[in-house]
């Protein structure tokens, strides 16, 4: 194993950060941790208890803390609970899994899976994950899972890195600064999108204080076959500068039987770009009682 963090001082930045958003934030939550094989978890829980339970998995870099806008969204229709990622800068764990990273990440969240089921939501259960997030929903084991929904989901294709955006990695993690930082979120958002200036700051923390790894390449086909059965959304940001559409979207038909739905406009930050539109596709796709009989089926273009 090996830790996120460039040192303690570093962590404990970090912390601080997440820390105070989440105690600014207006929504009443709870916070927890729950002890998994991958280390301590963090979870965030808000919304509507009596209903379906949404289990929220973050994108690469980003935790709950830095998913406020979607979460506030999800926690408004549904049950939610948002879980810092082990081995992600945020409130879990530091230490990124060893050995094979996605039977292990897999393994962590069939635990949260458990834990939610037991300990948090009564109803059906749907794990929505986004970039990495989406990824790791992939690795987990179906049981107590009734729908999934991926946004901009890696682990279906490999990423593409075109000159500019890798040029504006290689600076942000050069020299980290607000600067940077801005400049490598203008590729991740939609084009007519401002980057937000608490998103800004955040991205210069992580550089800064933490080693951010690459996304996975396409997962084992053996891991997604056992999805075929579950209802699925996929959806994607029409500008998403790592997941063109075209290639995204065949490779969602042909491994996972569904159609990619494409968010007009929105980047690879869609969450961020447009929260109230994806959790509304989301939660609409997904409700069993709104689901039509083709539900597994669910895509096209919004």
């Amino acid at each position: 194993m090996s830790s996120v963090y460039r040192s303690s001082r570093g962590r404990a930045a970090i912390r601080d950060w997440c820390e105070r958003k989440l105690d600014g934030w207006p929504v009443p939550h709870e916070r927890r941790e729950i002890a998994t094989t991958a280390g301590q978890t963090h979870l965030l829980i808000a919304g509507r208890p009596n209903i379906g339970t949404v289990l929220y998995l973050p994108g690469t870099n980003f935790n709950a803390a830095t998913s406020l806008s979607i979460a506030g969204e999800l926690a408004a229709r549904v049950n939610l609970v948002v879980a810092d990622l082990p081995g992600q800068p945020g409130l879990s764990a530091g230490d990124r899994p060893g050995g094979d990273r996605f039977a292990a990440y897999g393994a962590w969240a069939g635990e949260v899976v458990e834990h939610v089921h037991q300990s948090v939501g009564s109803g059906p259960l749907t794990v929505v994950g986004h970039s990495l997030g989406a990824a790791v929903a992939l690795a987990a084991p179906s049981s107590n899972i009734s729908a999934l929904g991926l946004v901009n989901p890696a682990g279906l294709v490999r990423l593409r890195l075109t000159r500019p955006v890798l040029r504006s990695t290689l600076a942000w993690l050069v020299r980290p600064g607000d600067r940077t930082s801005a400049a490598l979120l203008r590729h991740l958002v939609g084009p007519v999108r401002q980057s937000q200036p608490d998103l800004v700051q955040w991205m210069t923390l992580v550089a800064r204080h933490a080693r951010p790894a690459g996304a996975p390449g396409p997962l084992d086909p053996g891991l997604l076959t056992h999805w075929r059965q579950t209802p699925r959304v996929v959806l994607s940001g029409e500008r998403d500068c790592f997941l063109p559409p075209e290639a995204l979207g065949r490779a969602v038909r042909g491994r996972l039987g569904v159609r990619l739905g494409v968010l007009r406009g929105l980047g690879h930050l869609s969450v961020v770009d447009d929260p109230t539109s994806v959790s509304a596709l989301l939660t609409s796709a997904l409700d069993p009682h709104q689901r039509s009989s083709a539900g597994p089926t669910t895509g096209g273009e919004w």
